[in-house]
């Protein structure tokens, strides 16, 4: 008979203890612990695993004996996906996908096995009803010929329906709701979620069967559950984006089989995520006359060059107070270049207001955008429009210098394919680039800007 009693888990590693603490003892982190009921049987969670899995030899063997194909992935039929996965999906391996309600887990979850129909897929559905699933697929479109669907929440059935069906991929809606009946907590719960990770992560290795879970995020903008989930799985993808907005961009946060370095972007729509292959389309001006405020900045996220609007409002403040908001942008680092182009070049904008957004609703974190960023503002505050054909790469120094930033070669020829005419880049460093159809401008601090655009 199980033995029930309660326990105490840390909600960031899972660390279990008898009583409630202050401080976890494993990861330091604070008021952390929450009070569980647990059960756990007399032949304890070994014996349970080993029944739905089975046994296996484990033999120590010498690391150049073991074979491995690098070309071994499997295509998701999605080139973005594949390629911030590092080629496709690793056998065996675990994807976890997190995301704010709405933003587009299940809608891209589902958009694989229909997008890939030479991949049996079996969908596992804790969430929605397989009627439910098939609305949404006649929406989405794509072959349903080997796609298969099984609404269950119990750990241990869909283990068991997992090995009858054999399937090539495995998906997972969503972790969250799935539990197991040897321990009585709630669904969702450290234990539980812990416990449901650790199962599939095993029979994901042991069947070389690759296992994709959606998973929740807290208000706090972190995936729902202990901090051990992220650390179990191989690969850990971020839905980012605004669900107000059509753009998504799925984020590499962690990844053992490729660079974490990379970023896909997608576009809901009626019919699903569509894929945006040229990023610059989507992110350039919008508008046919010229207007003041507005600069492109060239920059790189991941290894994928693209253009960017820059958008500034400089105004007198109506308040006391100036106001400083930025979307998409930095507001700390908004608040340096101002106080750089005030003290190093001597535009008096303390007293104004500043409203900076990157278009697209896209978080920027590359350094090259300053440039961008001070001649949108110097643009709103003469009210002289820059040319939609100049494009800006370059970061800002607390001297008012203009440093060179990485792969700027990258970054003139995406601006070059599409047109641009002039590109302002930093005076240092080195440059090998053939010369072209752009012209390059090079400038050595903010005086030299504002000399070369606005004189």
């Amino acid at each position: 008979m199980a033995k029930i009693k309660k326990g105490w888990f840390c909600s960031s590693c899972g660390n279990e203890s008898s009583k409630w603490l202050g401080q976890c003892p494993s990861c330091g982190e604070w008021n952390t612990f929450v009070e569980e009921v647990v059960s756990r049987s007399s032949s304890g969670s070994g014996a349970r695993v080993e029944h739905l899995i089975g046994a296996t030899n484990s033999e120590v063997q010498p690391l150049s004996s073991v074979s491995f194909n690098i070309e071994e992935r499997i295509s998701l039929g999605m080139e973005e996906l594949d390629r911030i996965l590092g080629g496709g999906l690793v056998p065996g391996s675990m994807i976890l996908i997190g995301g704010e309600p709405g933003i587009g887990k299940s809608t891209l979850s589902l958009q694989i096995p229909l997008y890939n129909p030479s991949l049996k897929t079996l969908y596992i559905s804790g969430e929605e009803s397989p009627r439910q699933i098939k609305l949404r697929s006649q929406r989405l479109g794509g072959s349903e010929e080997n796609s298969f669907i099984l609404s269950e929440t119990i750990l241990e059935k869909i283990v068991e329906r997992c090995k009858q069906e054999r399937p090539a991929l495995i998906i997972v809606d969503s972790i969250q709701t799935i539990y197991s009946q040897a321990l009585e907590s709630s669904p969702g719960t450290v234990s539980q979620v812990r416990e449901s990770a650790a199962l599939l992560l095993r029979y994901a290795k042991e069947s070389n069967t690759p296992i994709i879970l959606i998973g929740h995020i807290t208000k706090e903008g972190s995936i729902a559950g202990p901090k051990v989930l992220e650390h179990i799985v191989d690969v850990v993808l971020q839905f980012e984006g605004d669900a107000r907005h059509s753009y998504r961009v799925l984020r590499s946060i962690k990844n053992r089989f490729g660079s974490t370095a990379e970023l896909a972007i997608f576009e809901m729509s009626h019919s699903g995520l569509r894929e945006i292959k040229n990023p610059s389309e989507l992110f350039i001006p919008m508008h046919s006359q010229n207007l003041s405020g507005v600069a492109i900045a060239a920059m790189i996220d991941g290894s994928r060059p693209f253009l960017i609007e820059t958008q500034a409002l400089v105004s007198s403040a109506a308040y006391g107070t100036p106001q400083r908001s930025a979307t998409g942008f930095d507001v700390r680092r908004a608040n340096m270049l101002l106080a750089v182009l005030e003290r190093r070049a001597g535009f008096k904008l303390a007293a104004k207001d500043l409203f900076l957004n990157m278009a697209g609703g896209l978080k920027v974190i590359d350094p090259a955008c300053d440039l961008a960023v001070v001649s949108a503002i110097l643009s709103s505050n003469f009210d002289t429009p820059i040319s939609q054909k100049f494009a800006f790469a370059g970061e800002v120094g607390l001297s008012g210098e203009v440093r060179p930033v990485a792969q700027i070669e990258r970054r003139i020829s995406e601006a070059e394919k599409l047109g641009f005419q002039k590109i302002f880049i930093s005076s240092y460093g080195k440059l090998n680039y053939k010369k072209g159809a752009i012209e390059i401008v090079k400038v050595a601090d903010i005086p030299k800007l504002v000399r070369t655009l606005f004189q």
